[in-house]
């Protein structure tokens, strides 16, 4: 098919390589100069482990080009994938101002150009139920009728996002056209062979289950975290409690493991776009409410509990941070923990020496000078008064200890993804703190 993918953000850049891998023709539109003479040189624009392989081989066979002609694309594929930032507005409320200019585009193009070819317009963004009439109608306002419009959201783990494509659990589209039902289905059929299902409903519908995914996996993972802290109260270890709970079919192993608050692109603006909406149309999701409210005050625990081990006075300590990126396996700060946690330490007079092995140069937005970077995960170590392990990076969980000890000032762990074993941190003699486990306080 020839395809093209409007954006070129995280899930642009992913979809139109991993369209173009089958075997597509797609022309990928952006209006970021510097973003654009990178890709049009061969540069992956974002970090996301496995992409390049596939990014370098379709460039080399001419099934993958980018572009900032936006007629150029539309003129010359059939299926446009809308796949434009939707970032959270002052209310709370999606902002579909990229999603909406770029279908008025589209209309004025098809329109001007005379074009005839059947047309179907794909909207990959994370958007609230009623987008899709939205760009119809923003389309059909300059005259041309014959397109269809079909939702069609992603599930992309950023870390994970080639391999989520390639072999997705599941694909889900809604439309009412039976033409453009069948072009989706004959787009994705490759990318599930091995019987995994296709889903077809109406457009509202699957508008809503992007949106009802990503708040019940934040509600998991706030429920985790909120337990956790209960945990320590009563002298629980959560990491039983998760074991315990995970081996019920009913509930599943995943995404028990309590933090220190969930960060990234999706699920902070998800809950919260979704509240907003449930709330315009008189019907509160008071859940998730809570659930927003608890993942705010998650960021700040790890926080506290090193205020209260320093008596309530940090001025002049230094720490060696272990991670910035909201998550493994990507450079990816939005929202991320480390953001509020560093700050937090910074207005109480310490200074942050900090190593992520990917999200140094983004992080350099958010703390404008503020905290040195680290070359290695021991360089930050150097005259530390602690360590603080803030994202759970593989390269972090088998360390060599003695050369924590050697280089910390005292044997001092704030670990708040747990990943270090429990009973190892009490052999080795560390004072550590983690979450939803009572601390480790050597004699």
């Amino acid at each position: 098919m020839k395809i093209s993918v409007i954006g070129t953000g995280y899930v642009g850049l992913v979809s139109g390589t991993c369209f173009a891998e089958m075997g597509n023709q797609v022309i990928c539109v952006d209006n970021n100069p510097e973003k654009l003479a990178k890709l049009q040189n061969a540069e992956v624009t974002i970090y996301e482990p496995g992409l390049d392989i596939i990014f370098y081989r379709n460039i080399a066979k001419k099934r993958l080009e980018f572009t900032d002609d936006l007629k150029y694309a539309i003129k010359n594929t059939d299926v446009i994938f809308l796949c434009l930032p939707t970032p959270q507005g002052g209310d709370g409320a999606a902002d579909l101002r990229f999603v909406l200019g770029i279908a008025d585009d589209i209309g004025k193009i098809l329109k001007e150009e005379n074009i005839n070819d059947f047309k179907v317009i794909v909207n990959k963004s994370t958007v609230p139920v009623g987008t899709a009439q939205l760009v119809e109608n923003n389309i059909k306002n300059h005259g041309f009728t014959n397109f269809a419009i079909v939702s069609n959201p992603e599930f992309l783990r950023e870390g994970f996002a080639v391999e989520d494509f390639m072999k997705p659990d599941r694909i889900v589209f809604g439309t009412d056209n039976p033409k453009a039902a069948e072009t989706m289905r004959a787009l994705y059929e490759p990318f599930v062979r091995q019987g995994n299902p296709i889903i077809e409903m109406n457009t509202a519908s699957s508008e809503v289950t992007k949106y009802a995914a990503n708040s019940y996996l934040a509600m998991r993972i706030t429920y985790m975290n909120e337990l956790a802290n209960f945990c320590e109260k009563v002298g629980a270890n959560v990491d039983l409690v998760r074991r315990g709970m995970g081996t019920d079919s009913r509930i599943g192993k995943r995404f028990l493991f309590p933090g220190i608050g969930y960060g990234g692109s999706c699920f902070p603006k998800d809950v919260v776009a979704l509240m907003k909406t449930a709330k315009d149309n008189d019907s509160e999701l008071k859940i998730l409410t809570t659930v927003d409210s608890v993942n705010h005050a998650q960021k700040e625990v790890l926080v506290n509990k090193v205020l209260n081990y320093y008596n309530g006075n940090i001025k002049g300590k230094h720490f060696a941070v272990w991670g910035l990126a909201f998550k493994p396996n990507t450079d990816d700060m939005r929202e991320a923990p480390s953001i509020i946690i560093i700050n937090k330490l910074i207005e109480h007079g310490a200074t942050v020496a900090a190593y992520d092995p990917a999200a140094h140069e983004t992080s350099e937005y958010y703390f404008k000078g503020k905290i040195r970077y680290a070359e290695n995960e021991y360089d930050a170590l150097k005259d530390a008064d602690a360590l603080l392990v803030l994202t759970e990076w593989n390269e972090f969980r088998n360390p060599d200890f003695n050369q924590i000890k050697e280089e910390l000032k005292q044997p001092v762990i704030f670990d708040g993804r747990n990943i270090f074993a429990y009973d190892k941190m009490k052999e080795l003699n560390f004072t550590y703190y983690s979450i939803g486990r009572l601390p480790v306080l050597p004699e």
